[in-house]
Order: C-alpha cells, then sequence, then structure tokens
C-alpha cells in the first residue's frame, strides 16, 4: 500500500515511524515532511493547508491511503476532499473537526448535552469580555475560539493579566472561570491526552492515557507552549476514573456529535481535569496530540496501518489492538527563546551518539551534512524530541536526561521534572498540567 501522512512536526514524525513497521505499507509519503522524516519517509514539498495541491498530489501519485494529521488542513476540509477525489482517509470530516476548530462550539455542545466541563462565557465584543472579568475575577482563563498550535490560552491569575489577553484575540472569545474548589486536587490533560479511535458507528477503542506539560519554564511557570514532553501512562488515570469518563464524557461526546450531524471518525483527544466533583473536559482534539503521540504509539504493540485501515472500513471492534507494558516518556528541546522570540538556523550535531532513545524531528531542515532547527509556518520552535521506554516516567526521565545532555552545541530548552509526579500542581490556571485521554473512535 501507499501512505501518504499529511503533516511535518513530531507527531507525524513518530506517526510515519510506526506505520512504517507495517508490512502492508510497501511506500510510505509524508507532505511536507521534515529532516527526520525524511530518513523513513519520502517527504512532499507541498504545504500541508494547501488542500488542493495535497488532493492533486494524492491522485496523480495513486496514493491508496491518506492520514491527515494536523489540525489546520482537518479544519479546512482535507478529509472531505480525498474522499471526493476517491482517495480512503484517516481523518474527521470538516462538520467534526469542528469540535476542536471551534472552541465556541465544542462548550455549547458540552453546555446542550449536559457533558461536564467549567463554567464559561462566549465573546465577540471586547467591552463585554472585560467587564465579564471584573464580575468573576481571577483566577481566569482567557481563550481564543479558534486553532491556536496550543498557544491561544492565557492561564491569569490576575484580572489585569487575563484582561491583557482579550485585545490580542481575534475572533470569538471564550473566558472561562476555573474556581479553585473545583480543581484543586486535580491534575490536567492535554487535549487529546486521553484518545481514541472513532468509527462513526460511535463505538470506542481508547488508547493508554498521557500527561502533559505545557508551561515553558520549571516549576510549570511560563507561558503555554505547543508541548514541553508527556509521558504515558498517567497513573492519576485509575480504572475507576476511566469507567466514569467512557459514561459520563466519552460516550456522551460521540452520540452528541451523532445527534448534532457530525459523526466523528478518527482520534479525538480528551482534556480532562480531575476535580472534587468528578472529571470535566477543558477542550477537545480531533487528531492526535503533540508530543503525546510520540511517548503513546512507542507503548503500541499492534500494526498501526491495520488499526487506521480498520477505523475507516467501520471494523475496528474486530481488532484486538495491544499495548506494550511499562511506561514512555517525551522531552522536547525547544530553541532558547521558545514560545517567544526565538533565534532559528542552529546546526543539531551529535545525534548519532544517542543510545537508548528514539529521536522524533519537529521543525528541522535537512542541509548537506547537517541539520539545522528551522521554523515552519507552524512556528511550533521544538526541535527534537526524545522517547524513552521504561517501568516507571522516573526511570524514563533519568536514561533520557542522560543522553540529552551531551554534544549538542545549539542553545535549547528544556523541562526539568518531566516524569516526577511530585512536581505536578494541582492548580489548571498556575501549573497547567493535564491528565488526558486519546481514543480512536470508530
Amino acid at each position: 500500500m501507499k501512505v501518504l501522512v499529511v503533516g511535518g512536526g513530531g507527531r507525524e514524525h513518530a506517526i510515519c515511524w510506526a506505520l512504517k513497521k507495517s508490512p502492508k505499507v510497501t511506500e510510505l509519503f509524508c507532505a511536507p515532511g521534515n529532516a527526520g522524516i525524511s530518513s523513513i519517509a519520502t517527504c512532499v514539498p507541498i504545504t500541508a493547508t494547501d488542500v488542493d495541491a495535497m488532493v492533486q498530489w494524492a491522485v496523480d501519485n495513486a496514493m491508496d491511503f491518506v492520514m491527515v494529521a494536523p489540525d489546520d488542513p482537518l479544519a479546512l476540509g482535507m478529509v472531505d476532499a480525498m474522499e471526493a477525489a476517491g482517495l480512503k482517509t484517516f481523518g474527521p470530516r470538516k462538520n467534526a473537526a469542528i469540535i476542536e476548530a471551534s472552541k465556541a462550539f465544542s462548550k455549547e455542545l458540552m453546555a446542550k448535552y449536559h457533558i461536564p466541563t467549567a463554567k464559561y462565557k462566549t465573546f465577540t465584543d471586547e467591552a463585554e469580555a472585560l467587564a465579564y472579568i471584573d464580575q468573576e475575577g481571577a483566577p481566569i482563563v482567557v481563550k481564543a475560539d479558534g486553532l491556536a498550535l496550543g498557544k491561544g490560552v492565557t492561564v491569569a491569575e490576575t484580572v489585569e493579566e487575563a484582561k491583557q489577553a482579550v485585545p490580542g484575540h481575534d475572533g470569538g472569545r471564550q473566558v472561562r472561570r476555573l474556581r479553585p474548589d473545583r480543581c484543586h486536587r486535580g491534575v490536567y490533560g492535554r487535549p487529546g491526552s486521553h484518545c481514541a479511535l472513532l468509527r462513526r458507528r460511535g463505538s470506542i477503542a481508547p488508547m493508554p492515557s498521557s500527561q502533559d506539560h505545557k508551561r515553558a519554564y520549571d516549576g510549570n511557570q511560563g507561558p503555554n507552549t505547543g508541548g514541553m514532553g508527556a509521558f504515558c501512562p498517567s497513573p492519576k488515570y485509575t480504572p475507576e476514573l476511566a469507567d466514569q469518563c467512557m459514561k459520563e464524557i466519552f460516550l456522551p461526546t460521540m452520540a452528541a456529535m451523532k445527534a448534532e450531524g457530525r459523526p466523528f471518525k478518527g482520534v479525538i483527544y480528551f482534556g480532562l481535569m480531575l476535580t472534587p466533583q468528578g472529571p470535566k473536559v477543558v477542550e477537545y482534539n480531533a487528531r492526535f496530540g503533540d508530543p503525546e503521540t510520540q511517548a503513546v504509539l512507542y507503548q503500541l504493540d499492534s500494526d498501526l496501518f491495520e488499526i487506521f485501515n480498520a477505523c475507516v472500513d467501520g471494523t475496528l471492534a474486530d481488532l484486538v489492538i495491544r499495548w506494550k507494558p511499562g511506561a514512555a516518556c517525551c522531552l522536547v528541546l525547544a530553541s532558547g527563546g521558545y514560545p517567544l522570540s526565538y533565534e532559528k538556523g542552529f546546526e543539531i550535531s551529535g545525534l548519532d551518539r544517542v543510545e537508548n532513545a528514539t529521536v522524533f524531528h519537529a521543525g528541522t531542515k535537512f542541509r548537506p551534512h547537517r541539520r539545522i532547527p528551522h521554523q515552519r509556518r507552524s512556528g511550533s520552535g521544538r526541535h527534537r524530541l526524545r522517547r524513552h521506554p521504561g517501568s516507571g516516567g522516573g526511570a524514563c526521565l533519568c536514561r533520557c536526561k542522560a543522553d540529552l545532555l551531551e554534544g549538542h552545541a545549539f542553545p535549547y530548552r528544556h523541562r526539568k521534572g518531566l516524569g516526577r509526579l511530585k512536581s505536578y500542581s494541582p492548580l489548571l490556571w498556575v501549573r497547567n498540567q493535564w491528565v488526558s485521554h486519546p481514543f480512536y473512535l470508530f
């Protein structure tokens, strides 16, 4: 089978890495790909958001299967366009991908169908949003309505900080009040950390939970990022909690989407917060998370292509999906100023000396005799992702850091304390750690 993966980050590198192991994948392509992906797949120089060019290339080159990984092309309707051209494609259609593309839509969906979530209000008028912030006080979360690469949120500890965030967002405003008594014991997962594969008939095949580190700096300080690391599974996500989430959140969400005429097929990521009143949804992702995917897919002990194919065919329930025991973690090396202003173009060296780890690339570009970080249109700034297996997060972290901190000259930053549960804060708006669960929905 000739397979095309759309995207070019660390998530897509991990997906290609897993697909490459399938005996059914005879030729693997990635558009646009990156320096690391080029070692295992043929990279195609087409921007992930160029729907027409991507579809035309897939048709001209007789792709047997297409996997659309990033949020932007999903929101633009790339799956719809691929299917209209007769191409078998994994991912939600545009009318279902809105569950991530519009935070206002997802909050209204949860309110309508009584899916547990935080109090919120949506604004298009700046003055009304500012007045609401004065009324509710802080801490408070201000979030842009559309897609923002994980960085469209301000977790404000003061009213002034919240107000400063409002004029900086375009389009709809969503201001959510999160009360301390709802979150003070919680562990929080990034949207998609608990993921599932979905088929339009409404069945769910869960993947292991994971835990993300969103804040840029040590001690869970600094601005939000696209993710500074993750580990899998989360010990906070117990079997009892999984059953509760399935009954109160996962199945009701899929039923709600079906009732709205937006059946979901693909991967959905449930970002959860665990509160004294029970688990609540922070937000949804309509695709694999990044960097959670790098840790989660390492634990997969089944053929990823068979899973994708069965999801599209509607036969996922017939598959037995196996997962490895133990744990895995992913540590991100980011350019020094990420996610704010940072330099690019530094040479990355020493990758050939890394042992007991797999290196995934995000935003790298290959030049003769060099691999350098290169700012992609997505603006991620995250360059190298390392994933280590182990019996626990701490064991993973120790081996990971031992390999990472030797022989790398470019000015990078990474999060310390990854995988150490005692470093997690219970406050979403202060520390911004969350537990999430990925699912295949079918």
